[in-house]
């Protein structure tokens, strides 16, 4: 059986957001559209995502390490949020594996966000049902695009390549090789719901810092680098008028 999924290597992904925008403007304009947003540039933005990109920091000051987390949903082998449906709007392809949702059934109950113990289920308020990561399954079988180009719009947009899409369950696929080669591992997997999307671990670097690194050259409040006002050069006197 064929399972279609992500595997994202955690060491190159520099958190620039692309494949969330890509996603995002993908679609919009598809049949998973429209995702709207409320309030996107004031203090808390909300808004209709299926891809989120989650930046932790790692590490005590001063060996701190930034790690960029994208998550979606994981289209998941024994999807957790497919049985608690009371209307079958959520269901999981038989043919490729993908866990998508109809939203002619879709009463927007929320008994799936619920279920899924990611967090990737998505509430739209304006259109009042529940939408995820379709893994842009109107993009991957369109056969008016390049073959190269049948991919879900976050692959194709990122620009580190730290995103690759296949069938997992392909031993030799790109993405089987990546998990077996690199330690590839699943998010969670104590849930028991066989994530099919995996992450590659990012390698451990260890940095080594002399004391006088932490110290700023210009640090404003060290009084031997500091300039008195008073004797300090005015504009008058550095420019000609």
């Amino acid at each position: 059986m064929t399972q279609l999924a992500l595997v994202i290597d955690l060491n190159v992904c520099v958190g620039c957001h692309a494949c969330v925008t890509s996603c995002k403007e993908w679609n919009t304009s598809g049949p998973a559209g429209a995702m709207s947003d409320d309030n996107p540039y004031d203090k808390d933005p909300t808004g209709t995502f299926f891809n989120r990109v989650q930046t932790y920091e790692i590490g005590t000051f001063p060996k701190t390490e930034t790690l960029h987390f994208p998550k979606s949903c994981l289209h998941c082998e024994d999807a957790p949020c497919v049985p608690v449906c009371p209307t079958g709007a959520s269901y999981k392809r038989e043919e490729d594996g993908i866990v998508l949702v109809n939203y002619d059934k879709c009463i927007g109950c929320k008994y799936c966000s619920w279920a899924c113990p990611y967090g990737a289920r998505e509430f739209d308020e304006h259109q009042k049902v529940m939408k995820k990561c379709t893994l842009c399954v109107d993009r991957i079988y369109d056969e008016s695009l390049p073959e190269n180009e049948r991919k879900p719009a976050c692959v194709m947009s990122c620009p580190t390549s730290a995103r690759l899409f296949g069938d997992v369950h392909d031993s030799e696929s790109e993405v089987s090789i990546a998990i077996r080669e690199n330690a590839g591992y699943q998010l969670m997997p104590e849930w028991g719901t066989n994530p099919s999307n995996h992450y590659l671990p990012r390698r451990k670097t260890k940095l080594h810092y002399h004391e006088d690194e932490l110290q700023r050259a210009d640090n404003p409040l060290n009084k031997e680098h500091s300039v008195d006002p008073v004797d300090a050069p005015t504009l008058d006197d550095s420019t000609s008028w």
